[in-house]
């Protein structure tokens, strides 16, 4: 999925480049075996209607059996996936396509101006002039069935709507939600939730920060452990795809799953409400100079058994100083495996493991084509990044010192640019802690890269037929705009009733900056009651 949404991004931001998608049918069924394989079944298993159809009794064993030889790949067959995508590369590589050494899925021609993601058997394809593109699909038609999308309106699960002229793309997935909460039989409620987790409750005036105590409810049983597993695997997804904001109360849910409590059964209910609440996720990205920007934050001893939770944020944008936000074309929310010793530790911890995931993604966009500077990394602690920039010496455990010492050579291999900014600015922090509603009020449309005051104004309308709110699930009527009976919000976007931000060169990142009180990185308290505007 990373690939890919760096491959939307390389779509919007490359002059003249449009996205199309190609789907292979019976992939697996085309494929030749390289030997034989033979199957038996017993004629009890096989419907009376195919036995007499192919006279099956003529051809069966004196015990009732039937032995089927498959000369072609089939589903279920162990080796049929492998065998395919071999059979694949080979015919690609004869027509000069071929796959990155380096970045799995990720194809390029020899000398076309043409690019692909490949997963399983469907292509998500980046061109420049259409001819490059019929160049591949009559290649894959010579030896398969293949389907074609020149819209590019729909890949891996996720609806794309494309908006050329302003550069932009909306990602989103309409329905998603709504069959998931019917999978799960959940009854919405009245009042509208805007947290996804519980906040921590906050003691005004403490002189004392109290750990997070375990739980004393009493455990589910195997029905309530399953229930909340499958919730954590259905809306993950989604989560990585669209809705960022779902990473961390997932995360904090997980961490419970092998023994889950009445507790946990709560925040999950919790977590639903959420989901059936809440308009639509939409993420949009903005074309710019693909220059990947990152921000780091982590929140110290914030969950149980005194671990500390890491958070990131990471995007392309342009090559400045502070680069301006765009939307995520990944989030991390990430439960530091050992017991930090300090605030300082903990947010060093936090940018190693944001500055490991940042050398594959460079690797990705330079595989591109994109050439990166060295990749600035934000973080709120000024004493994390003295010490990465050799401003700050001070004594260090064994862990800290290894954590020290990579960060150090891979700045001075110019790979990263470590900077320090206020914690108001630092995106990452909303995967680090549970916030209270007020403060996911107002990050959604930053987190979505989206004008929450355009749709605001356009709030009045119809009912939703699911639930007594008023468009939950989406906060413009979007029948009465397109004169049509379905619609999402990045269609209000296309047509230029609602307007995303656009993000340009000259754009400074405090336009765009919550205008907030804000949380430090280094306490697991929550801010009371934190205004921002938009």
């Amino acid at each position: 999925m990373l690939v890919a949404k760096l491959l939307f991004n390389s779509v919007i931001s490359t002059k003249g480049a449009k996205f199309m998608t190609l789907d292979i049918s019976n992939f697996y069924l085309m494929t030749p075996l390289k030997r034989a394989e033979y199957i038996r079944m017993k004629l009890a298993d096989i419907p009376e209607e195919i036995i007499v159809e192919y006279k099956l009794r003529e051809k069966a064993t004196p015990d009732g059996s039937i032995y089927i030889v498959a000369n072609k790949g089939m589903y279920g067959l162990p080796q049929a996936g492998l065998l395919a995508n071999e059979l694949l590369e080979k015919r690609l590589n004869e027509n000069g396509y071929r796959q990155s050494k380096l970045v799995p899925g990720l194809w390029k021609h020899d000398w076309r101006p043409i690019q692909f993601t490949l997963v399983v058997d469907d292509f998500g394809v980046k061109y420049v002039g259409k001819e490059h593109a019929l160049h591949l699909k009559a290649t894959l038609e010579r030896d398969y069935k293949v389907t074609n999308d020149w819209t590019g309106n729909r890949y891996i699960g996720i609806t794309l709507d494309w908006d050329y002229e302003r550069r932009q793309v909306h990602l989103s997935m309409p329905g998603y939600v709504q069959k998931a909460l019917k999978q799960f039989q959940h009854k919405s409620t009245k009042k509208k939730q805007h947290a996804p987790f519980p906040c921590a409750r906050i003691n005004y005036g403490a002189k004392k920060q109290y750990t997070t105590q375990h739980s004393t409810a009493p455990l589910l049983d195997k029905k309530g452990k399953k229930y909340i597993q499958q919730v954590c695997g259905k809306f993950l997804f989604l989560g990585r795809a669209v809705d960022p904001t779902l990473l961390c109360p997932i995360s904090a849910i997980a961490a419970q799953s092998a023994a889950p409590t009445e507790d946990t059964m709560k925040h999950t209910k919790q977590l639903l409400n959420y989901l059936a609440t809440q308009e639509e996720a939409v993420l949009t990205y903005n074309a710019s100079e693909m220059k990947l920007a990152a921000h780091s934050d982590a929140s110290y001893l914030s969950e149980p058994k005194a671990r500390s939770r890491a958070g990131g944020h990471f995007f392309l944008s342009n090559n400045a100083e502070i680069p301006a936000n765009n939307g995520a074309i990944l989030n991390i929310a990430h439960i530091i495996k050992h017991v930090m010793s300090s605030a300082t530790e903990a947010e060093l911890a936090g940018l190693y493991i944001m500055a490991r995931e940042a050398v594959y993604i460079r690797i990705i966009l330079e595989e591109m084509g994109h050439k990166q500077p060295p990749t600035p990394l934000q973080t709120d602690n000024t004493m994390a990044e003295g010490v990465v920039n050799g401003k700050v010496q001070s004594k260090q455990t064994k862990a800290m010192d290894m954590r020290f010492h990579w960060l150090q050579d891979r700045e001075c291999q110019e790979q990263f640019r470590i900077y320090w900014r206020p914690g108001k600015s630092n995106y990452a922090d909303d995967w680090t802690k549970h916030h209270p509603a007020s403060h996911h009020q107002a990050m959604r449309p930053i987190i979505f890269n989206s004008n929450e005051k355009a749709k605001v104004a356009f709030s009045k309308g119809t009912k939703s037929q699911s639930s007594g709110h008023q468009h939950p699930r989406g906060c413009v009527d979007l029948t009465k705009i397109r004169g049509a009976t379905k619609g999402t919000y990045a269609d209000a976007l296309r047509h230029g009733v609602v307007k995303a931000p656009l993000l340009a060169s000259q754009s400074s990142l405090a336009g765009n900056q919550p205008n907030s009180q804000g949380m430090r990185g280094n306490s697991h308290s929550c801010p009371g009651n934190p205004v921002i505007t938009v």
